[in-house]
């Protein structure tokens, strides 16, 4: 009998432990919240023992409760951004991720600038940045820092230096209506982008910094943050590395901003508003960079898939077939601008000429871009046979405009052993080479060329062309 009053008591304590823990819960749930939760729990019955007819006594306790839990575990992650830090792995910091690929000028470059159409895809090579935000700011922690990691460089500035440095009417700054740099603004960034006295081999990032630090007050306003970036894209090589940038940094600052409405695990892209937002936002950090970028670059990286572009006026494309390039650096630095010009001076030297070279290239990204719209009527062989032989048209267009170069003739004789096909990509004058890998290029291939062209001291990417753009992480 004293074993039957021991079990049964263990037994009830066990429920009064279940009850106190769902309490628990309850009060637990209201640190998070502004709003008084509660739940509704309610003992329907309790079946207490009874005695076995074979004489051992037993104990049977049954509890029946019914509780609505749901409204202790629907919180606004606006009522409870320490839950937020705690999600992230780290109780002291909210941290948002974005990414966005690279592009390549699949037809269309130089050109372009003379009224043809270009076509331009994403490639699966990204620019990463992570941002850290502190959930509770003190003296401590009110610095704003970048870090380059790839180049193992870092800068940081006090919260007070930035709001003292940067001079611009906060009234007329919004992060929804994005806005040009203006040139009074654009000379206080760059006297704190001074300070840091960045080494002289690196002096070409200063237009960069202080883009990030124009999109960051702009966007977050004058708050502290650790701000890291790393890449897959070789800078100044013509893959739209400077666009990635502005980019995953935009994505990242506008999705901590709008951190309640984000769902899920894993990249996710944002919105249609959203990526119209911080496309926008991009193109105002690329003028910083280049001035008079064409739009081309941000947007494909935003987006991602694929675009045509003609005379200012951009389309959104879907490819319809895989597209897989073996992307070559060829290490030789450009200067673009030098060779646009180039390409210009030989127009007003042969303009009925260069009209016509014009007018082929324009033929060449227009039967591109209808190619890999195309559904699958033809093999995805012939599709690849098609673009092959534009490929090679194109190139040669360039090349009668003066804009490729030895070591681009150096890949393109050296794939050409191998029965595959290049072009250069973007600026030409060095840069990128683009290669065909059509679907059933043996990998043994593959390797072969990419050996022969990494002894010549070049350095080789595969990508596949026309993927996600823009996306975030939690």
């Amino acid at each position: 009998m004293h074993s039957f009053g021991y079990r049964a008591n263990a037994l009830l304590t066990f429920a009064v432990t279940i009850l106190a823990f769902i309490c628990a819960i309850a009060s637990f749930s209201d640190n998070f919240s502004n709003q008084t939760r509660s739940a509704q729990i309610q003992i329907l019955n309790i079946n207490w023992f009874q005695k076995q007819p074979h004489g051992n006594d037993e104990v049977s306790l049954t509890l029946n409760i019914t509780a609505d839990l749901q409204s202790l575990f629907t919180w606004n992650t606006k009522q409870c951004p320490s839950s937020r830090g705690s999600v992230l792995g780290n109780s002291r910091n909210m941290e948002v991720k974005a990414r966005a690929p690279g592009k390549i000028i699949l037809a269309g470059e130089h050109a372009v600038v003379h009224g043809s159409t270009a076509v331009a895809a994403a490639i699966d090579l990204y620019t990463y940045v992570t941002l850290r935000l502190p959930l509770h700011s003190d003296e401590s922690n009110d610095r704003l820092t970048l870090q380059l990691k790839d180049l193992s460089l870092e800068f940081t500035w006090s919260v007070s230096r930035l709001k003292e440095g940067i001079a611009y009417d906060s009234s007329n700054v919004s992060p929804s209506t994005p806005s040009s740099c203006s040139s009074q603004t654009l000379k206080s960034i760059a006297v704190l982008v001074e300070e840091q006295n960045i080494p002289e081999a690196k002096i070409q990032l200063s237009s960069g910094i202080s883009t990030f630090l124009w999109l960051y007050t702009s966007i977050l306003g004058f708050i502290p943050a650790t701000v890291i970036i790393t890449t897959e894209l070789p800078y100044g090589s013509g893959l739209g590395s400077s666009a990635a940038f502005c980019v995953a940094l935009t994505a990242a600052l506008i999705a901590s901003s709008h951190s309640d409405k984000t769902h899920g695990e894993g990249w996710f892209s944002l919105d249609e508003t959203n990526l119209e937002l911080l496309n926008k936002w991009a193109f105002e950090g690329e003028k910083i960079i280049h001035g008079k970028p064409s739009g081309i670059d941000n947007t494909v990286s935003a987006y991602g898939n694929i675009i045509k572009f003609c005379s200012g006026e951009i389309t959104r494309l879907k490819s319809n077939m895989p597209l897989r390039m073996l992307i070559t650096n060829t290490k030789v630095g450009r200067n673009t601008k030098a060779l646009v010009s180039g390409v210009s001076e030989r127009k007003v030297r042969h303009p009925e000429a260069m009209n016509y070279v014009f007018n082929a290239v324009d033929s060449i990204s227009k039967e591109v871009a209808a190619i890999i719209q195309t559904k699958d009527d033809i093999s995805v062989t012939e599709k690849e046979e098609s673009v092959k032989e534009l490929m090679e048209m194109n190139q040669g267009l360039l090349e009668s405009m003066g804009v490729s170069h030895s070591s681009i003739d150096t890949v393109i004789q050296t794939t050409l052993k191998h029965k595959l096909t290049s072009k250069l990509t973007g600026a030409g004058g060095g840069g990128c080479v683009l290669t065909l890998l059509p679907t059933l290029v043996s990998g043994t291939v593959v390797e072969k060329v990419v050996e022969e062209l990494e002894s010549s001291g070049f350095q080789c990417f595969t990508a596949s062309i026309g993927g996600k753009g823009a996306e975030i992480c939690f």
